[in-house]
């Protein structure tokens, strides 16, 4: 089944972006000149946005208001596949809406409409009774509370109470001063400075505060998992002892929405049956992703696993080279569709990477392969392809490129040694005027994708 489901505050993030040339000058204010409007899912809206980012199924419970806003909301829903069944509507109630103005990429000024008082009594018990009718169909309760209003005590202590008597998780992202109405969770996910507001240890001071603060929300609230976390510095988990999973994230570029993709990536990998242990890792690696990004943003399992997997874009490899050179490592590269692995692209990769510190493969895009070999290929996808071959111990990394041939890319990493398997003439092989030296590798006879295609066929 592997289903989710999210309860919590919907919010509706909207960007306005452009960038600012003058000071008006009817105030001391700079003008910010339009150029590009977005509205994106936030709140418990971006956890259930994330968990189908990474392929997963999922649905929500929330209470809004009905006004002119839900016409957007509605439309997000419908471009997402999200289904409206089970939201709860209440009289004069606003649905939040957070608006943003940017100019190369500042933020300059954040204005909300909002409601943050608590939902009636009667919205409550259709929470409940709404709950109640499909908790079965799910292996998994996200409480995404952004303290507007929607999960009450009363309304969190019923669904986890609930969910515990039939063994069903139940993941909190809190908000506020009140973790007594998360009693029982499976496990929250404050971060620093929430920690330190429940708990009264200071987390930037002695390291020791860590282990008593995370000790501490586990026992107080009777958690089976105690997580905390840590900003650039990762995530913390105290289940018998406390560990420490540093992150692996790129430039920090926005945080907001960052707590959303962590606890939809911990549900999602609990839900597969991962550990713990495993879920955090890969929480991490989504986290790390989206703080590179504008916004509140989303995920992909490709995006997180060229994270973890020295998969690179051209950008960074371009970084990456650079800096091997001023280090004296000797580059190599090479390139190829892969599309099958077999023993024949091993040898040859073993072959290559003899020849220098660093292998480099470049590897063929989907558009590529089909440009090249028709549009019957290429077997498999351009992520597996990269993931197969970056797997490989002798291959240091890999980076997909779009063009026909590998010139661009070639001419970008400035090989030391331009490596191609085959007959070729080194006249004849592209790019090898741009590397110090070409090298031929003869490949193994009788070992080839398309032979591996015919005896399929056959």
């Amino acid at each position: 089944m592997k289903n989710i489901l999210v309860i919590g505050d919907i919010i509706i993030d909207h960007y306005l972006i452009g960038s600012t040339n003058r000071v008006s000058p009817e105030a001391p204010v700079p003008i910010v000149k339009i150029k590009k409007e977005t509205t994106v899912l936030g709140g418990a809206g971006n956890v259930v946005n994330n968990l189908l980012s990474f392929g997963g199924k999922a649905d929500i419970i929330s209470v809004i208001g009905k006004d002119q806003d839900f016409l957007i909301l509605n439309k997000l829903f419908k471009e997402k596949n999200i289904s409206t069944n089970y939201l709860v509507f209440e009289e004069k109630r606003a649905l939040t809406k957070k608006t943003r103005i940017l100019s190369s990429s500042q933020q300059i000024v954040r204005f909300d409409k909002e409601d943050t008082h608590e939902i009636s009594e009667d919205s409550i018990n259709k929470i409940i009774k709404i709950f109640n009718e499909i908790v079965n169909n799910y292996d998994i309760i996200i409480l995404s509370d952004y303290n507007k209003g929607v999960l009450t005590k009363e309304v969190s202590q019923q669904i986890i109470t609930a969910a515990n008597k039939k063994n069903i998780k139940v993941l909190v992202d809190p908000k506020g001063n009140d973790y007594l109405k998360y009693t029982g969770a499976y496990l929250l996910t404050p971060n620093k400075k929430e920690a330190f507001s429940i708990t009264g240890f200071n987390l930037n001071s002695e390291s020791n505060t860590l282990l008593k603060a995370i000790r501490k929300l586990k026992t107080d609230y009777r958690l089976s998992a105690s997580i905390i976390t840590l900003s650039q510095d990762g995530i913390a988990l105290y289940n018998e002892s406390l560990k420490i999973f540093p992150t692996k994230s790129k430039e920090v570029f926005d945080v907001t929405g960052a707590g959303d993709t962590v606890i939809a990536a911990i549900a999602y990998k609990l839900v597969h049956g991962d550990s713990i242990e495993d879920a955090i890792r890969f929480a991490n690696l989504a986290a790390g992703v989206v703080v590179g990004k504008m916004g509140v943003a989303t995920t992909t399992i490709e995006e997180i696993y060229s994270l973890q997997y020295s998969i690179k874009t051209t950008k960074e490899i371009k970084v990456i080279t650079d800096q091997l050179k001023q280090q004296d490592k000797s580059i190599v590269f090479t390139n190829g569709c892969f599309d099958i692995l077999h023993l024949g692209h091993i040898k040859y990769l073993e072959n290559a990477k003899k020849l220098g510190d660093i292998l480099i493969v470049g590897i063929n895009s989907d558009k590529s392969v089909k440009q090249l070999k028709g549009d019957k290929r290429p077997i498999n996808s351009e992520f597996d392809r990269a993931y197969l071959v970056n797997s490989l111990k002798q291959v240091d990394y890999t980076v997909v490129f779009d063009e026909k041939t590998p010139y661009e890319l070639i001419n970008l990493i400035k090989p030391n040694i331009l490596v191609k398997g085959g007959d070729y003439k080194n006249s004849d092989i592209v790019g090898s005027e741009i590397a110090e030296e070409t090298k031929v590798l003869d490949f193994i006879e009788g070992k080839s994708t398309t032979e591996i295609i015919n005896k399929i066929k056959q």
